[in-house]
Formats: structure tokens, sequence, C-alpha cells
């Protein structure tokens, strides 16, 4: 079998090692470099509790998601060699008004009325999981469960794989002029130098999943969003629990490293990092972790989550027999990699 995957970030990556893994034939199409958009520009939380807020739908696939990683993560390190930094270092979501308080002592009651392990801590006893905790902070959502990983190290080792493996081709530098549709069916691609013929075709292209002609016009359509990202470095390294606050989050990676995160703008596709948005990030993160503003600004990126209309991930097969779809996931696309990628293959096998 023969499987077109358009778009080569961490969902069209993932997704065709999964189907190698099955027996399949790959073929990873991408316009620029594999992984050089939002994958890895990411901040790699795997915020399957922090990111739930009351949404009960989501519960068994983000649990399922999160705890799919570690194996996952021991998998890519065989297979490439590189460790792609999934550790549980736990997030705390933090309050410092009575109104954030009761909001978070709602959430909390609710994720344990689920049988989850989440806490309520009151500002002492967030200061003693995260020491560099402001003094102001009130009281704080504790899920000590949920983790991160290092999204340019997973893009890496992800490649690394690839390589490896005779079933995969990655052809970068390539435009997806169209769909080929045949009848009602998807039958490949049209690219600048011909037709590509497969017997499935993934659409997995991200903010730009929309933009690819010939999807069906009933889709949902995807828009990105764009987020402004910054890199701190603190020597030595200080700051060690993922952070929520002040319409910001902190995620340090233990080495010296801590990402700050992030706007939700839309902006089309503009790439710009803008003074207002510095601000924001560093007024949010400072508010909550005042030792980082000895920390060096080492860097500031931005880029696009992928927001399908309806606020759902477009996963699996469609209407149009030959097209499944990994796209759309917004703000949870790395803790949804995997288990995207398994579902993805496993419904493109049951098909044919």
């Amino acid at each position: 079998m023969k499987v077109a995957i358009v778009g080569g970030g961490v969902m069209g990556c993932a997704t065709a090692l999964a189907l190698a893994r099955r027996g399949a034939e790959a073929i990873v199409l991408e316009r620029a470099v594999p992984g050089a958009e939002a994958s890895s520009a990411a901040a790699g939380i795997l915020g399957a509790q922090v990111e739930l807020r009351g949404h009960a739908g989501e519960v068994e696939l983000f649990l399922a998601a999160r705890e799919g990683w570690a194996p996952w993560a021991a998998a890519l390190r065989e297979a490439s060699g590189i460790d792609v930094g999934h550790r549980v270092s736990g997030v705390l979501r933090v309050a410092r008004s009575s109104e954030e308080r009761a909001e978070l002592e709602r959430e909390v009651r609710w994720q344990r009325g689920l049988g989850l392990e989440a806490e309520l801590v009151d500002g002492v006893h967030a200061r003693a999981i995260e020491p560099e905790l402001a003094g102001g902070i009130l009281a704080a959502a504790y899920f000590a469960r949920d983790a991160q990983v290092d999204p340019p190290a997973l893009l890496r080792a992800l490649m690394v794989a690839l390589a490896r493996d005779r079933r995969v081709t990655v052809r970068s530098g390539v435009t997806v002029q169209r769909l080929l549709v045949e009848g009602d069916r998807c039958t490949g691609v049209v690219l600048d130098d011909g037709e590509l013929r497969a017997d499935a075709t993934v659409l997995a292209a991200g903010s730009w999943s929309s933009l690819v002609p010939g999807i069906p016009a009933e889709l949902p359509s995807v828009r990105p969003v764009r987020g402004q990202m910054l890199l701190l470095e603190e020597r030595p390294p200080r700051v060690r629990t993922i952070v929520f606050g002040g319409g910001a989050y902190v995620v340090p990676r233990g080495d010296g490293r801590v990402l700050c995160g992030s706007t939700m703008e839309n902006a089309g596709f503009r790439k710009e990092v803008t003074a207002s948005g510095v601000h924001a990030i560093l007024d949010g993160a400072l508010a909550c972790l005042p030792s980082l503003g000895a920390a060096q600004l080492a860097s500031s990126w931005s880029n696009f989550r992928p927001k399908a209309t309806d606020g759902r991930a477009l996963v699996g097969a469609c209407r149009m027999p030959g097209l499944f779809l990994a796209t759309g996931h917004h703000r949870n696309g790395i803790l949804l990699s995997h288990v995207t990628a398994e579902g993805v293959a496993r419904a493109i096998l049951d098909a044919t």
C-alpha cells in the first residue's frame, strides 16, 4: 500500500512512522523544511489535565494521549538515538485573585469527581512545589502527572527515524498543486512535476490544510492562530515546574532554558514577533515567577496553531473515499500527535 502525506510536521511524520510500522509505504510531501512550522515552534506541554477546563468530551482522549507518550518517547530514542526530552514535570495553574481561585476550585472538584489526580493547594504549598512562585499567589491547581517534551528534539528524532526506514520517503521543497480526485475518490495528489498516485492520501498540512485545492467543501476550515514565544536562559536553573497564570505559561526545560508563551492572535499568516506580544508574555511570566526578570532573553519567534472552525480536530476518514485527515489540533498538537498518527494509520488500513 502507498500513502501520500501532505505536510511534514509532527502529524505527517508521526503518521508516516505509524504506517511504515504496519508495512505500508509512506511518502511525506513538505513544501518547506519538515518540522519547520508549528511543530518545532511549540512549547511541548503535554497538558492533558491543565487543558481540560471542564470539557468532558476530551478527558479520555487527552489522558490516553499523555500516557502514551512515555513508551513512544522510548521507541523514538531506540529508533533514532535522540532523547526527545519527555519528562513528567507537573503543571501549576495559579490564582492571584479570589475569582481565579474559585474557578480553580471548580475545575479541581470536577476532575477529582472523575477520579483524576488533581489538587488545589494554597500559596504556601504551591511555593513548596515551585519555590520561585511570587508571594502574591493565593492558590494553585496542581496536576502532577502533566508533562512536557522538547519539540525540536522530537522533530529531529522523527526525521532520523524516517530516514532509517526504507518504507518512508520524505520529499521537501515540493508543492501540492491539488488533490487528485477521480469520480468521488481521492487517488493521490498533483505536484509541480506530475501526479503522485496513492492508495490513500493524508491531509496533515496544519494551518495550510484548507488552502490545498480539491479538499471537500463540507470540511470545516482550518485557520492559523498566531502564537508568539520567548526563550529565556537562567544560570543556574531555578524554575522546575510548568506554570500557567497571568495570561501566560512558563515551561522550564531543566537545563536553564525556559520557554514563555504565548499569544493567541488572529493575524492571518503574519509571523511577526511584536512589542505588545513580548510585553504581554513577559508581564504574565514575571507576575508568576519574578526571578525570571534576571534571565537572559535568548530568542523569540512566532508560528501558527491550526484551529478548525468548529473547534474540533479533523482526524481519520472523511466523506471522500481515499482521503484521511490529521489536522486542526490547535493548542494540543504535540500532546495528540502520537494518538492521532496511530488512529489515522489504523483507519487507512481498515478502509483498504
